[in-house]
């Protein structure tokens, strides 16, 4: 009989995510179109788009909300469960309001196992083409992650000499315009300042036509190209400064890696890798808070009150996580503390609530 529960529950609440899965799919997806359609109202490219950008974006978009998902599938669980009397028949059975969350909980922990294994790297591949699609039709280089109002910014370093470079505008797949290069030695000393109109970026031998040189208050014009070995290409700018949603697990690994060995910061790729492999924890903890309202369910009050409560706290939770999030990123505290913390205090009001829940 246990087992026979165990198979109806386990489909009715796959049910439930698959239904609000589609849903939000649809509107995310109707929402996308209308900004693709706008990004490429000034580009003459096939009308058909806007709509496979928009369908390469959106996994990764629901990726984001899926918490939010899981908490209102329950809450649509147990609405039907109820609805039904199904959870009165389970304890004629024996069986008590705690098997359910179990249940409920085990399932979530498992299909979060998959989001990580499966979903997250085929949705981060659709958003690598999104990208790619999206920085083939701009002028402007926008859609590249560290792009800032003042350009593209990039620290390399060659042969114990350091070099900052800024590129005000990206013309295309292979060329940086309107290029400053600052040369320094190894302890920052500035050796000279460069300039350029037009540097090709094709591989990692850069050409740089007819910089100009800026050494010892001269200005130098050069009329002849010169060669900058550099550890970045196109390629790898594409990669290095894209949004971190287009990465698979190798690829960030990876990442992390070139930021350390250049210099950069990697506090945000590691705080990326910690929310992706938190999520069968955090799904399961959106079940048992979900669990919890639902099965304090007032006859006096409509169960519409009770999912607006669980809407209000799934919100709540998001912004509390955020918060830890940019505590991490800006130095207060460690990066894995600000993943772990908001999980450990609402594990700590899971188990009180599973506790009050238990001996009703």
């Amino acid at each position: 009989m246990v087992k026979t529960f165990d198979k109806y529950f386990i489909n009715l609440f796959l049910k439930k995510i698959f239904l609000l899965f589609v849903i939000f799919f649809s509107l995310i997806f109707v929402l996308t179109i209308f900004e693709e359609i706008t990004f490429f109202s000034n580009t003459k490219t096939e009308f058909y788009l806007p709509f496979l950008v928009a369908m390469f974006d959106v996994p990764s978009t629901l990726l984001e909300i899926f918490p939010f998902i899981i908490l209102i599938s329950v809450q649509l669980f147990f609405l039907e469960v109820i609805k039904k009397r199904e959870n009165e028949l389970i304890k004629v059975n024996g069986l008590d309001n705690f098997y359910l969350i179990k249940l409920l909980t085990l399932c979530a922990f498992i299909f979060g196992i998959i989001v990580i294994t499966l979903y997250y790297p085929f949705s981060s591949k659709l958003k690598f083409i999104y990208f790619d699609l999206k920085n083939l039709h701009s002028k402007d280089g926008k859609y590249l992650k560290h792009y800032s109002e003042n350009g593209l910014w990039i620290k390399d370093e060659i042969n114990n000499e350091i070099f900052i470079i800024n590129s005000s505008t990206k013309l295309n797949n292979e060329f940086l315009s309107n290029v400053f290069i600052s040369k320094f030695d190894d302890n920052f000393n500035l050796i000279e300042n460069i300039f350029s109109k037009k540097v090709d970026i094709k591989t990692n031998m850069w050409i740089v036509e007819k910089p100009i040189y800026f050494r010892d208050n001269k200005q130098i014009q050069s009329n002849d190209n010169m060669t900058l070995e550099s550890h970045f290409n196109i390629d790898k700018i594409n990669k290095t400064f894209m949004n971190l949603n287009s990465f698979n697990f190798a690829q960030l690994v990876d990442a992390k890696k070139e930021n350390e060995l250049l210099g950069y910061s990697s506090q945000e790729i590691d705080l990326h890798i910690l929310k992706i492999l938190t999520l069968p924890v955090y799904f399961s903890i959106m079940v048992i808070i979900s669990s919890i309202i639902m099965l304090n369910i007032n006859r006096n009050r409509p169960y519409i009150f009770h999912v607006i409560l669980g809407i209000a706290l799934s919100v709540i939770i998001y912004y509390m996580n955020n918060i830890f999030n940019i505590f991490g990123l800006t130095n207060k505290i460690p990066i894995f503390l600000s993943v772990v913390f908001p999980i450990i205090v609402l594990s700590i009001f899971s188990i009180i609530g599973l506790i009050r829940i238990n001996e009703k």
